[in-house]
Protein backbone atom coordinates (compact mmCIF):
# COMPACT_ATOMS: atom_id res chain seq x y z
CA UNK A 1 0.00 0.00 0.00
CA UNK A 2 1.20 3.56 -0.74
CA UNK A 3 0.49 6.76 1.17
CA UNK A 4 -1.13 5.18 4.19
CA UNK A 5 -4.28 3.26 3.37
CA UNK A 6 -4.26 4.00 -0.37
CA UNK A 7 -2.68 1.82 -3.04
CA UNK A 8 -0.58 3.23 -5.88
CA UNK A 9 -3.38 2.38 -8.29
CA UNK A 10 -5.86 4.40 -6.23
CA UNK A 11 -3.44 7.32 -5.99
CA UNK A 12 -2.93 7.24 -9.76
CA UNK A 13 -6.68 7.42 -10.29
CA UNK A 14 -7.07 10.32 -7.86
CA UNK A 15 -4.17 12.08 -9.58
CA UNK A 16 -5.78 11.79 -13.04
CA UNK A 17 -9.02 13.12 -11.60
CA UNK A 18 -7.26 16.09 -9.98
CA UNK A 19 -5.40 17.00 -13.17
CA UNK A 20 -8.64 17.00 -15.16
CA UNK A 21 -10.31 19.04 -12.44
CA UNK A 22 -7.49 21.59 -12.31
CA UNK A 23 -7.57 22.22 -16.03
CA UNK A 24 -11.35 22.68 -16.05
CA UNK A 25 -11.23 25.09 -13.10
CA UNK A 26 -8.42 27.03 -14.77
CA UNK A 27 -10.51 27.37 -17.90
CA UNK A 28 -13.22 29.02 -15.83
CA UNK A 29 -10.73 31.52 -14.41
CA UNK A 30 -9.65 32.45 -17.92
CA UNK A 31 -13.27 32.88 -18.99
CA UNK A 32 -13.57 35.56 -16.33
CA UNK A 33 -10.32 37.15 -17.54
CA UNK A 34 -11.59 37.19 -21.13
CA UNK A 35 -14.83 38.82 -20.00
CA UNK A 36 -12.87 41.63 -18.33
CA UNK A 37 -10.61 42.11 -21.35
CA UNK A 38 -13.60 42.25 -23.72
CA UNK A 39 -15.39 44.72 -21.44
CA UNK A 40 -18.50 42.55 -21.18
CA UNK A 41 -18.44 42.80 -17.36
CA UNK A 42 -16.95 46.28 -17.00
CA UNK A 43 -13.35 47.17 -16.28
CA UNK A 44 -12.89 45.96 -12.72
CA UNK A 45 -13.01 42.64 -10.90
CA UNK A 46 -15.44 42.82 -7.98
CA UNK A 47 -13.98 41.80 -4.66
CA UNK A 48 -14.50 42.12 -0.94
CA UNK A 49 -11.86 42.90 1.67
CA UNK A 50 -11.40 40.42 4.51
CA UNK A 51 -8.83 41.47 7.14
CA UNK A 52 -7.33 44.36 5.14
CA UNK A 53 -6.98 45.78 1.64
CA UNK A 54 -4.52 43.08 0.51
CA UNK A 55 -6.59 40.21 1.97
CA UNK A 56 -9.41 39.98 -0.52
CA UNK A 57 -11.87 37.50 -1.98
CA UNK A 58 -13.34 37.76 -5.46
CA UNK A 59 -16.63 36.50 -6.79
CA UNK A 60 -14.56 33.93 -8.67
CA UNK A 61 -13.13 32.67 -5.36
CA UNK A 62 -16.53 32.27 -3.76
CA UNK A 63 -19.11 31.94 -6.50
CA UNK A 64 -22.11 29.88 -5.58
CA UNK A 65 -22.04 26.42 -4.12
CA UNK A 66 -23.53 24.14 -6.74
CA UNK A 67 -23.43 26.88 -9.36
CA UNK A 68 -23.44 24.57 -12.38
CA UNK A 69 -26.67 26.11 -13.60
CA UNK A 70 -25.14 29.56 -14.03
CA UNK A 71 -23.64 30.68 -17.32
CA UNK A 72 -20.19 31.02 -15.79
CA UNK A 73 -19.73 28.50 -12.97
CA UNK A 74 -16.86 29.40 -10.69
CA UNK A 75 -13.79 27.31 -9.98
CA UNK A 76 -14.96 26.44 -6.47
CA UNK A 77 -18.37 25.35 -7.72
CA UNK A 78 -17.02 23.00 -10.36
CA UNK A 79 -14.63 21.41 -7.88
CA UNK A 80 -17.43 20.70 -5.42
CA UNK A 81 -20.40 19.84 -7.59
CA UNK A 82 -18.76 17.87 -10.39
CA UNK A 83 -16.79 15.46 -8.23
CA UNK A 84 -19.70 14.23 -6.10
CA UNK A 85 -17.18 13.76 -3.31
CA UNK A 86 -18.53 16.64 -1.27
CA UNK A 87 -22.04 17.71 -0.26
CA UNK A 88 -23.76 19.38 -3.21
CA UNK A 89 -27.35 19.80 -4.42
CA UNK A 90 -26.85 17.53 -7.42
CA UNK A 91 -24.26 16.04 -9.69
CA UNK A 92 -24.75 17.40 -13.21
CA UNK A 93 -24.18 14.88 -15.98
CA UNK A 94 -22.39 17.49 -18.08
CA UNK A 95 -19.57 18.01 -15.61
CA UNK A 96 -16.38 16.01 -15.15
CA UNK A 97 -16.86 12.38 -16.14
CA UNK A 98 -13.32 11.03 -16.02
CA UNK A 99 -13.75 9.35 -12.63
CA UNK A 100 -14.76 5.72 -12.46
CA UNK A 101 -17.60 4.40 -10.32
CA UNK A 102 -15.12 2.54 -8.12
CA UNK A 103 -13.24 5.76 -7.47
CA UNK A 104 -16.36 7.58 -6.35
CA UNK A 105 -17.57 4.65 -4.29
CA UNK A 106 -14.21 4.48 -2.51
CA UNK A 107 -14.35 8.07 -1.40
CA UNK A 108 -17.98 8.02 -0.41
CA UNK A 109 -17.23 4.95 1.71
CA UNK A 110 -14.11 6.46 3.30
CA UNK A 111 -15.57 9.92 3.94
CA UNK A 112 -12.85 11.91 2.22
CA UNK A 113 -13.01 15.44 3.54
CA UNK A 114 -12.90 18.76 1.74
CA UNK A 115 -11.05 21.84 2.99
CA UNK A 116 -11.00 25.07 0.98
CA UNK A 117 -10.19 28.66 1.84
CA UNK A 118 -13.55 30.28 1.28
CA UNK A 119 -15.68 27.51 2.81
CA UNK A 120 -13.36 27.43 5.85
CA UNK A 121 -13.49 31.21 6.24
CA UNK A 122 -17.28 31.09 6.34
CA UNK A 123 -17.41 28.23 8.85
CA UNK A 124 -17.74 28.44 12.59
CA UNK A 125 -14.63 26.44 13.47
CA UNK A 126 -11.14 27.91 13.11
CA UNK A 127 -9.35 24.79 14.28
CA UNK A 128 -6.48 22.92 12.68
CA UNK A 129 -8.43 20.71 10.30
CA UNK A 130 -5.88 18.32 8.84
CA UNK A 131 -5.67 14.89 10.45
CA UNK A 132 -5.07 11.29 9.35
CA UNK A 133 -8.22 11.23 7.23
CA UNK A 134 -7.90 11.60 3.44
CA UNK A 135 -8.58 15.28 2.72
CA UNK A 136 -8.90 17.39 -0.40
CA UNK A 137 -7.25 20.75 0.27
CA UNK A 138 -8.18 23.21 -2.45
CA UNK A 139 -7.78 26.85 -3.32
CA UNK A 140 -9.78 27.60 -6.50
CA UNK A 141 -7.88 30.87 -6.92
CA UNK A 142 -4.48 31.40 -5.32
CA UNK A 143 -2.98 34.79 -6.09
CA UNK A 144 -6.25 36.69 -5.81
CA UNK A 145 -4.61 40.14 -5.80
CA UNK A 146 -2.67 39.18 -8.93
CA UNK A 147 -5.91 38.05 -10.54
CA UNK A 148 -7.66 41.36 -9.87
CA UNK A 149 -4.73 43.21 -11.51
CA UNK A 150 -4.40 40.70 -14.40
CA UNK A 151 -0.88 39.85 -13.28
CA UNK A 152 -0.47 36.30 -14.67
CA UNK A 153 0.74 34.67 -11.45
CA UNK A 154 -2.54 33.16 -10.26
CA UNK A 155 -3.55 29.54 -10.25
CA UNK A 156 -5.85 26.71 -9.21
CA UNK A 157 -4.36 24.66 -6.37
CA UNK A 158 -5.55 21.10 -5.62
CA UNK A 159 -3.87 19.06 -2.92
CA UNK A 160 -4.75 15.64 -1.55
CA UNK A 161 -3.50 14.81 1.95
CA UNK A 162 -3.28 11.47 3.77
CA UNK A 163 -1.92 11.11 7.31
CA UNK A 164 -0.85 14.76 7.40
CA UNK A 165 1.27 14.35 4.26
CA UNK A 166 0.36 15.88 0.87
CA UNK A 167 0.57 12.97 -1.58
CA UNK A 168 -0.98 14.55 -4.69
CA UNK A 169 -0.57 18.08 -5.92
CA UNK A 170 -1.95 19.83 -8.98
CA UNK A 171 -1.25 23.50 -9.69
CA UNK A 172 -2.61 24.95 -12.91
CA UNK A 173 -1.52 28.43 -13.96
CA UNK A 174 -3.95 29.05 -16.82
CA UNK A 175 -2.68 32.40 -18.13
CA UNK A 176 0.61 30.75 -19.16
CA UNK A 177 -0.83 27.24 -19.49
CA UNK A 178 1.59 25.76 -16.96
CA UNK A 179 0.52 22.61 -15.16
CA UNK A 180 2.65 21.50 -12.21
CA UNK A 181 1.68 18.10 -10.84
CA UNK A 182 2.88 15.23 -8.69
CA UNK A 183 1.65 11.92 -7.34
CA UNK A 184 3.47 10.08 -4.57
CA UNK A 185 5.81 7.54 -6.13
CA UNK A 186 5.49 9.00 -9.64
CA UNK A 187 7.69 12.09 -9.55
CA UNK A 188 6.89 15.75 -10.18
CA UNK A 189 6.18 17.18 -13.62
CA UNK A 190 5.67 20.34 -15.66
CA UNK A 191 2.86 19.90 -18.17
CA UNK A 192 3.19 16.12 -17.57
CA UNK A 193 6.16 16.00 -19.98
CA UNK A 194 9.15 17.56 -18.22
CA UNK A 195 10.28 16.03 -14.93
CA UNK A 196 11.11 18.38 -12.07
CA UNK A 197 13.52 19.82 -11.25
CA UNK A 198 14.26 20.74 -14.85
CA UNK A 199 18.06 20.53 -14.55
CA UNK A 200 18.73 16.86 -13.84
CA UNK A 201 21.12 15.63 -16.52
CA UNK A 202 23.59 14.18 -15.96
CA UNK A 203 22.40 14.72 -12.37
CA UNK A 204 20.55 17.21 -10.17
CA UNK A 205 23.09 19.90 -9.17
CA UNK A 206 23.97 20.39 -5.49
CA UNK A 207 23.24 23.60 -3.64
CA UNK A 208 26.03 26.20 -4.07
CA UNK A 209 28.88 25.67 -1.61
CA UNK A 210 28.43 29.15 -0.14
CA UNK A 211 24.61 29.14 -0.19
CA UNK A 212 22.51 31.22 0.18
CA UNK A 213 24.94 33.13 -2.03
CA UNK A 214 24.34 32.29 -5.72
CA UNK A 215 20.74 31.31 -4.91
CA UNK A 216 17.42 32.78 -6.00
CA UNK A 217 15.52 33.50 -2.79
CA UNK A 218 11.70 33.54 -2.88
CA UNK A 219 9.54 35.22 -0.25
CA UNK A 220 6.24 37.07 0.18
CA UNK A 221 5.24 40.27 1.97
CA UNK A 222 2.16 38.55 3.40
CA UNK A 223 -1.12 39.99 4.64
CA UNK A 224 0.12 41.21 8.02
CA UNK A 225 1.06 44.81 7.14
CA UNK A 226 0.85 46.28 10.65
CA UNK A 227 3.63 48.82 11.08
CA UNK A 228 4.49 48.02 14.67
CA UNK A 229 7.94 47.82 16.29
CA UNK A 230 9.45 44.37 15.78
CA UNK A 231 6.27 43.09 14.16
CA UNK A 232 6.14 40.44 11.45
CA UNK A 233 6.44 43.00 8.66
CA UNK A 234 9.59 44.60 10.07
CA UNK A 235 11.08 41.17 10.84
CA UNK A 236 10.47 40.05 7.27
CA UNK A 237 12.07 43.19 5.85
CA UNK A 238 15.12 42.70 8.07
CA UNK A 239 15.38 39.08 6.94
CA UNK A 240 15.05 40.02 3.26
CA UNK A 241 17.78 42.66 3.56
CA UNK A 242 20.05 40.23 5.41
CA UNK A 243 19.81 37.71 2.59
CA UNK A 244 20.24 40.32 -0.15
CA UNK A 245 23.18 42.24 1.35
CA UNK A 246 26.80 41.65 0.39
CA UNK A 247 28.69 38.84 2.06
CA UNK A 248 30.15 39.75 5.44
CA UNK A 249 27.89 42.75 5.92
CA UNK A 250 25.19 43.22 8.58
CA UNK A 251 27.23 41.56 11.32
CA UNK A 252 28.03 38.55 9.17
CA UNK A 253 24.41 37.97 8.12
CA UNK A 254 24.76 39.29 4.57
CA UNK A 255 23.82 36.44 2.22
CA UNK A 256 24.41 38.00 -1.23
CA UNK A 257 21.68 35.94 -2.92
CA UNK A 258 21.53 36.28 -6.70
CA UNK A 259 18.03 37.71 -6.49
CA UNK A 260 14.88 38.07 -4.42
CA UNK A 261 11.57 37.10 -6.03
CA UNK A 262 7.97 37.53 -4.87
CA UNK A 263 5.26 36.10 -7.13
CA UNK A 264 2.28 36.96 -4.94
CA UNK A 265 1.28 33.30 -4.73
CA UNK A 266 2.72 30.88 -2.18
CA UNK A 267 1.48 28.02 -4.35
CA UNK A 268 3.44 29.17 -7.38
CA UNK A 269 6.48 30.00 -5.23
CA UNK A 270 6.59 26.32 -4.29
CA UNK A 271 6.02 25.19 -7.87
CA UNK A 272 8.92 27.30 -9.13
CA UNK A 273 11.06 25.98 -6.28
CA UNK A 274 10.29 22.41 -7.36
CA UNK A 275 11.17 23.43 -10.92
CA UNK A 276 14.58 24.63 -9.72
CA UNK A 277 13.96 28.21 -10.86
CA UNK A 278 13.93 29.27 -7.20
CA UNK A 279 16.44 27.74 -4.81
CA UNK A 280 14.95 28.78 -1.46
CA UNK A 281 11.45 29.71 -0.36
CA UNK A 282 10.91 31.23 3.10
CA UNK A 283 7.50 32.19 4.46
CA UNK A 284 5.33 32.19 7.58
CA UNK A 285 1.63 32.31 8.34
CA UNK A 286 0.47 30.04 5.51
CA UNK A 287 -2.70 28.00 5.61
CA UNK A 288 -3.05 24.44 4.38
CA UNK A 289 -4.64 25.44 1.07
CA UNK A 290 -1.74 27.84 0.42
CA UNK A 291 0.86 25.09 0.43
CA UNK A 292 -0.65 21.57 0.24
CA UNK A 293 -0.37 21.11 -3.53
CA UNK A 294 3.00 22.85 -3.71
CA UNK A 295 4.49 20.78 -0.89
CA UNK A 296 3.35 17.56 -2.60
CA UNK A 297 5.09 18.64 -5.81
CA UNK A 298 8.25 19.86 -4.07
CA UNK A 299 8.62 16.64 -2.07
CA UNK A 300 8.25 14.50 -5.19
CA UNK A 301 10.89 16.67 -6.88
CA UNK A 302 13.29 15.77 -4.07
CA UNK A 303 12.88 18.95 -2.06
CA UNK A 304 13.21 19.50 1.66
CA UNK A 305 10.39 21.25 3.54
CA UNK A 306 10.93 22.31 7.14
CA UNK A 307 10.00 25.07 9.59
CA UNK A 308 10.75 28.65 8.56
CA UNK A 309 11.50 29.79 12.11
CA UNK A 310 15.06 29.15 13.28
CA UNK A 311 15.37 26.76 16.25
CA UNK A 312 17.08 27.54 19.53
CA UNK A 313 20.34 25.95 18.40
CA UNK A 314 20.80 26.57 14.68
CA UNK A 315 24.01 24.54 14.50
CA UNK A 316 22.84 21.28 16.07
CA UNK A 317 19.04 21.10 16.32
CA UNK A 318 17.49 18.50 14.02
CA UNK A 319 15.96 19.67 10.75
CA UNK A 320 12.52 18.12 11.02
CA UNK A 321 10.18 17.48 8.11
CA UNK A 322 7.22 19.80 8.32
CA UNK A 323 3.84 18.13 8.86
CA UNK A 324 2.08 19.64 6.23
CA UNK A 325 9.82 25.99 1.87
CA UNK A 326 13.68 25.47 0.06
CA UNK A 327 14.98 24.16 -3.63
CA UNK A 328 16.00 22.28 -2.15
CA UNK A 329 15.73 19.56 -4.75
CA UNK A 330 19.51 19.09 -4.64
CA UNK A 331 21.95 16.45 -5.81
CA UNK A 332 25.25 15.28 -4.33
CA UNK A 333 28.62 16.98 -4.73
CA UNK A 334 32.11 15.61 -4.26
CA UNK A 335 31.90 16.34 -0.53
CA UNK A 336 28.20 16.16 0.38
CA UNK A 337 25.08 14.18 -0.26
CA UNK A 338 22.09 16.06 -1.66
CA UNK A 339 20.41 16.03 1.75
CA UNK A 340 23.55 17.37 3.44
CA UNK A 341 23.71 20.32 1.03
CA UNK A 342 20.03 20.99 1.63
CA UNK A 343 20.44 20.98 5.40
CA UNK A 344 23.53 23.19 5.20
CA UNK A 345 21.52 25.74 3.20
CA UNK A 346 18.63 25.62 5.66
CA UNK A 347 20.97 26.40 8.56
CA UNK A 348 22.53 29.28 6.64
CA UNK A 349 19.08 30.75 5.98
CA UNK A 350 18.10 30.31 9.64
CA UNK A 351 21.17 32.35 10.61
CA UNK A 352 19.88 35.28 8.60
CA UNK A 353 16.14 35.35 9.29
CA UNK A 354 14.01 36.50 12.20
CA UNK A 355 11.44 34.46 14.09
CA UNK A 356 7.94 35.18 12.77
CA UNK A 357 4.93 35.08 15.07
CA UNK A 358 1.67 33.91 13.58
CA UNK A 359 -0.96 32.32 15.79
CA UNK A 360 -4.03 30.24 14.99
CA UNK A 361 -6.46 28.18 17.06
CA UNK A 362 -5.62 24.52 17.40
CA UNK A 363 -2.18 24.70 15.78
Amino acid sequence: MAAGQLSQEELDEIYAFAVDLGRKAGKLLMERVDQRISGSEGHSQKFEEKDNSVDIVTQTDEGKQGSHNTIYPNAHGIIQTSSNLFPAPSRPNTQITSSSDSFLQHFRANNARFLGEETYAKGESRDYLIDEQPTWCIDPLDGTVNYTHLFPMFCVSIGFIVNHRPVIGVIYQPFQDQLFSACSGRGAWLNETRQLPLIRNPSIPPMPPNAPAQCIFSCEWGKDRRDIPDGNLSRKIESFVNLASELGSRGGKGGMVHGVRSLGSATLDLAYTAMGSFDIWWEGGCWEWDVAAGVAILLEAGGLVTTANPPENIETDAIEDVRLGSRLPAGPSDTETGRESQERTVREVWRRVRQLEYSRPGA
